[in-house]
């Protein structure tokens, strides 16, 4: 069976976690695992250009042949909604230009893959993700273990 390299994103404009997971014969296991973050001082061109760059080098140095990314869910601030729909859109991009196809999946579909329930906490999920990939401690920062989550959510759609 061939080991497929799964790239999880959970998009944002102040940080962008990532996590890299690999399946080999119904096994998966950790890569790596890190944030894009991008400083509020900047203008906002150069936020978005940073995320593309950092995406840009994920990928280069990772090469996933598949990715996952949450799909996004809003509360009341419709300037923050904004930011982060343009981040996910240069994210989306950023993945097309190297041909890593993505999928995307509902928070509530992430969480009940991961945990088995629907209503599950960040911290659930984390403690879960640490699980599932047998590691000594929870990944840090939760947008990065929020990617792992989104990683192994494929993976378990996918029937990998």
């Amino acid at each position: 069976m061939e080991k497929r390299r799964i790239l999880g994103i959970d998009p944002g404009y102040a940080n962008t976690g990532f996590g890299i997971i690999d399946v080999l014969d119904g096994k998966i296991r950790l890569v790596g695992y890190g944030v894009i973050e991008t400083d509020n001082a900047m203008e906002h061109g150069k936020r978005l250009l940073e995320i593309y760059n950092g995406m840009e080098l994920v990928i280069e140095k990772y090469k996933p042949d598949e990715s996952a990314m949450e799909e996004l869910f809003f509360g009341k601030n419709a300037s923050s909604a904004m930011n982060v729909s343009e981040a996910k859109g240069v994210i989306t991009m950023t993945l097309e230009k190297n041909s890593v196809p993505l999928s995307m999946y509902k928070p509530n579909a992430i969480k009940s893959s991961v945990t088995g329930t629907q209503s599950a906490d960040k911290e659930t999920v984390e403690q879960y993700v640490q699980i599932l990939l047998s590691l000594k401690e929870r990944p840090k920062p939760d947008h990065a273990a929020d990617a792992l989550a989104a990683a192994i959510t494929h993976i378990h759609s996918r029937g990998l």
